[in-house]
């Protein structure tokens, strides 16, 4: 499917989520962030500020206004004479990324208000469920959905929405740095081992193992891609 057709079915399920509201534009910006974080927004892709409004019946004010806080967000790009588009991650962002994890999601697991939370931490078991169903039908993108689900979840430990939604522009970026992995299933595949494991510890309440098993899960995971890159 060429890039063009691509943006035109983001824009109509940008059109099905729209609200009976009018969105202010960060709710606006939330939405194509979620298109983003689902891969139904592919890097380089060009964003039509037009067609926007249209699939979400919002002015053009509101989606610049959207597009400049992607921007500043780093999904986004603005390229003069050109228009909006979805960046490409360079490996510095890579890097940067995971220095933000490393914090947020080790952190959640030592620190969290909602740690010994039944719901919270079904949440996360949920997500793990999730990626053995899809692996087990050899759908490799519901793994790396799922594998998205249950990072967002093990940050939900917290209790934090300010965590929460810097969690949601995380992953938005690291969907669009996935987009660049050569194989979907050999580099998904192995975590979902040691997502199992983490969601164990969580379980058994050995949080500070917990937090220490998904450090160096997050420390390989960043080498991987890093290594990738140079070879790109």
């Amino acid at each position: 499917m060429g890039t063009d057709a691509v943006v035109a079915e983001a824009l109509a399920s940008l059109a099905a989520t729209r609200h009976v509201v009018v969105p202010a534009s960060e709710r606006v910006a939330a939405d194509i962030r979620d298109q983003v974080a689902a891969a139904k927004l592919p890097v380089g892709a060009r964003l039509p500020e037009e067609g926007l409004g249209r699939a979400l019946q919002v002015s053009r004010n509101t989606v610049r206004e959207a597009l400049s806080q992607l921007i500043a967000e780093r999904v986004l790009v603005r390229v003069p004479n050109r228009g909006v588009f979805v960046v490409q991650p360079e490996v510095d962002d890579v890097r940067d990324v995971y220095r933000s994890r490393l914090v947020i999601e080790t952190g959640a697991l030592r620190h969290g208000e909602l740690v010994d939370d039944a719901q919270a931490v079904a949440r996360v078991r949920s997500a793990v469920e999730g990626g053995r169903a899809s692996a087990a039908r050899s759908d490799w993108t519901g793994v790396a959905d799922a594998n998205q689900f249950f990072h967002r979840a093990v940050v939900g430990l917290a209790g934090s929405p300010r965590l929460d939604r810097e969690m949601d522009r995380l992953l938005a970026e690291m969907r669009l740095v996935f987009q660049r992995m050569p194989e979907v299933r050999a580099f998904h595949e192995p975590y979902l081992a040691r997502n199992i494991a983490i969601t164990d510890l969580i379980e058994r309440g050995a949080l500070p193992e917990a937090a220490d098993e998904l450090a160096a899960y997050l420390v390989v995971a960043r080498d991987q891609i890093v290594e990738a890159y140079a070879g790109l």
